[in-house]
């Protein structure tokens, strides 16, 4: 995770709206296989990549995301059905 400092000898940990770096498991053969930012937002490791700035590089979220993320992202905020 960018930006987060950690206790000593405690793994790091990410909440809803913080982006962390990530890859893609299934999906498309152009986008697995690479380190990209993405952001946290569901409680259940959902998270939606994005560019450096922050802008995301979809176009739509399904599905409710928090309100913490909401908050934080109001790009992402704007592309999703409904915030909770």
């Amino acid at each position: 995770m960018k930006g987060i400092k950690g206790r000593l000898n405690r793994l790091l940990s990410a909440c809803v709206g913080d982006m962390v770096m990530a890859t893609v498991k299934k999906g498309k053969p152009d986008l697995r296989k690479k380190v990209m930012p993405a952001v946290i937002v569901r409680q259940h490791n959902v998270g939606v990549s994005v560019n450096p700035k922050g802008e995301m590089k979809g176009s739509a979220i399904t599905g409710p995301i928090g309100k913490e993320c909401a908050d934080l992202w109001p790009r992402i905020a704007s592309a999703a059905n409904a915030n909770f």
